[in-house]
């Protein structure tokens, strides 16, 4: 147990039997009354969140989370595997935990996993990646008064828009965030 003048952004709690992720804390200290502790909270397995007000000096239940290193290995239809590089442990995770991110692997790309009782909660994936162009258009002189950019597709199936002067099988780094392009590597 923490007391929730002790918890801070990025800390993990278990609140009504389920696992939060702090991302803002104000302690208040009214001129009247006792001192309360306004939180932000988003609910790592659903991903919603929610606003949580505690009196100051309540006990909540503080949660440890594991982050470890992991390898993407490969792919089989709706699973994605993966292995612990210190124990050489490997889990399978569904397409539907990774939300969006399986255009971002590529085999024997390295992740960290966060990890709650040995339970997977998140992947984190590196800020910047590297993929090959596999697919591009080829930039046509004058083509620049409409747009500036053209989409491409990546080894990975990943599509985005990038600069005119990208071509296939140049290597480029995408931002994992946004993927977004951000230069030629």
């Amino acid at each position: 147990m923490v007391s929730t003048n002790d918890i801070r952004p990025g800390q993990s709690i278990i609140y009504e039997n389920n696992l939060y992720l702090i991302l803002e804390y104000q302690h208040v200290k009214p001129g009247k009354g006792r001192a309360f502790v306004k939180t932000k909270l988003k609910n790592i397995t659903s991903g919603g969140v929610v606003d949580k007000t505690f009196r100051a000096d309540e006990d909540v239940e503080q949660a440890f989370v594991d982050k470890q290193p992991f390898q993407f290995l490969y792919s089989e239809g709706e699973n994605f595997y993966f292995m612990n590089t210190e124990t050489y442990n490997q889990i399978s995770l569904n397409k539907d935990f990774l939300q969006g991110d399986e255009s971002l692997l590529k085999a024997n790309q390295d992740v960290t996993i966060s990890m709650h009782n040995e339970n997977p909660i998140e992947v984190i994936l590196p800020t910047a990646i590297s993929l090959l162009v596999t697919k591009a258009e080829p930039a046509v002189k004058g083509d620049s008064v409409n747009s500036s950019t053209k989409e491409v597709t990546c080894e990975t199936g990943l599509t985005l828009q990038v600069p005119m002067f990208i071509n296939e099988n140049d290597i480029i780094k995408i931002d994992t965030k946004t993927k977004s392009y951000m230069t030629r590597a």
